[in-house]
C-alpha cells in the first residue's frame, strides 16, 4: 500500500528526501544559513556600531538611593504565610495506609537502635568492670 503512494508521487518524494552525498549536505546547509556575522561586521562602521550597541543594551541600572523601602514587618509576615501555604499545597501528602506503614517502620527501627546501643553500653560496661574492676 505504501509502495503505491511512493510510485504515484516520485517528484515530491525526491525533493523532500535528504541529500545523499556530503557535498550535497554542505550545499543544503549553506543555503539554509543566514549571512555570517563577519560579513555584517565589515559593513557596519565604528560610529554605527556604538549607536547599535547602546540601543541593544537596554535601560540603566537603578542607583541604590533610588531603591524602594522595605515593606513593613506585618506585610512581610503576611507574605511569608502566603508563601508557606502555597508551598504546602505542593506537598504530596501520604495516605492513611502509607502513614501507618511509615510510622511502624520508624518505630521498629528506633526500637532496634535503642536495643543495639543498650547492648553495647552494657557490654562495654561489663568489659570495663572486668578489666579494671
Amino acid at each position: 500500500m505504501s509502495d503505491d503512494r511512493e510510485q504515484d508521487q516520485p517528484e515530491e518524494r525526491e525533493s523532500a528526501a535528504r541529500p545523499v552525498t556530503a557535498a550535497a549536505r554542505r550545499e543544503r546547509r549553506a543555503s539554509a544559513r543566514p549571512a555570517s556575522r563577519k560579513d555584517d561586521a565589515k559593513k557596519v562602521s565604528a560610529s554605527d556600531e556604538d549607536e547599535d550597541s547602546a540601543s541593544k543594551k537596554g535601560r540603566a541600572t537603578r542607583a541604590r538611593d533610588a531603591q524602594e523601602k522595605r515593606p513593613s514587618l506585618i506585610s512581610r509576615g503576611f507574605r511569608y504565610i502566603r508563601e508557606v501555604v502555597s508551598e504546602l499545597r505542593k506537598v504530596i501528602w501520604p495516605t492513611r495506609k502509607q502513614l501507618v506503614t511509615y510510622t511502624g517502620v520508624v518505630l521498629v527501627f528506633v526500637t532496634f537502635m535503642v536495643a543495639l546501643v543498650y547492648g553495647l553500653d552494657v557490654g562495654f560496661g561489663w568489659a570495663v568492670f572486668e578489666l579494671f574492676g
